[in-house]
């Protein structure tokens, strides 16, 4: 017959085993979601990386722009500095988002910098296609062309990202990750949104 003290032991073990299993599955459980959160990270990340080169690439064209067309618009002077002002002001706020700040006001001020840069492209294509000569400058023709394919790019390289970030932001608010997005300060990043500047897509024709 078995005696109490060995029952008790038994169930004691039986206690320890299953407590320990259910601290193995809760700790495989915190990696796997861990590693989750920190890919969807990278992934957003990487998924910048490409506006990120559109956009630089977008202000390397837009001094040749500006130098081409200056010639013919001697007294556009005030739109010309507006589009370098703007052009500035968005590479400056490129510059904290590659500094790491991704979250969302670093975001939402690129965004807007951005916004502001296509305003002022804007008007200063418009300005530009009342300069007929302007229409045989091949400069300005190969611009244009540079010009369109890297808003084209721009645009899907940002639907790209914010489609990573959802999923990353997804994962950070909902339960139970969002317990372990908080305990290793995973944070959300912020959505490249295009601002009403940006929707009224740059015309970029001479």
């Amino acid at each position: 017959m078995i005696g109490a003290p060995t029952i008790l032991a038994s169930t004691g073990v039986i206690a320890l085993v299953f407590l320990g299993g259910l601290l193995l599955a809760a700790l495989v459980w915190l990696i796997a979601t861990y590693n989750g959160l920190r890919r969807a990270q990278v992934r957003a990340q990487n998924a910048f990386s490409q506006i990120d080169v559109q956009l630089k690439r977008r202000h390397d064209l837009i001094p040749n722009l500006v130098e081409t067309v200056k010639g013919y618009m001697a007294h556009e002077r005030d739109t010309l500095e507006a589009v370098i002002r703007a052009r500035s002001q968005a590479a400056s706020a490129l510059g904290v988002v590659e500094g790491g700040a991704m979250g969302i006001a670093s975001m939402t001020a690129l965004a807007n910098a951005s916004g502001a840069l296509d305003g002022a492209l804007n008007r200063l294509i418009g300005l530009v296609e009342a300069y007929p000569e302007l229409k045989a400058n091949q400069n300005a023709l190969q611009l244009q062309e540079e010009l369109a394919s890297t808003e084209n790019r721009i645009a899907f390289a940002r639907q790209a990202f914010n489609d990573s970030v959802m999923r990353l932001n997804e994962a950070i608010v909902v339960f139970p990750s969002n317990l372990v997005a908080g305990m290793f300060g995973i944070r959300e990043m912020g959505l490249f949104e295009a601002t009403a500047d940006e929707r009224a897509a740059v015309s970029v024709k001479f």
